[in-house]
């Protein structure tokens, strides 16, 4: 539970920063972002430096058209038709 991580402190304690209120509302969001910032520069230093390790793979080939008319029309595709029922109103 270190302090400058923020792990052990509540959104309801009183903000590390002395001023008196919630910690929710005054430093919880600068917080964060200095976090989510930390975690962005760690994964672009890590992708960089797998980038720079890995060979570059190869381009795929592109794939083979295949016959495939049902994908091609928007009507329905089972070999019966649907029949829409109409509802029933009225009594019991």
């Amino acid at each position: 539970m270190d302090a400058t991580t923020g792990h052990g402190r509540g959104r309801n304690d009183p903000c590390h920063c002395g001023s008196g209120k919630k910690y929710k509302s005054c430093c919880l969001g600068k917080d964060e972002a200095a976090e989510r910032a930390a975690r962005a520069k760690a994964v672009d230093a890590a992708t960089a430096a797998t980038a720079e390790a890995a060979p570059t793979a190869a381009a795929r080939p592109p794939r083979h058209n295949t016959y495939q008319p049902w994908k091609n029309k928007a009507t329905n595709t089972q070999p019966f038709q649907r029949m829409s029922v109409p509802r029933k109103v009225g009594g019991s």
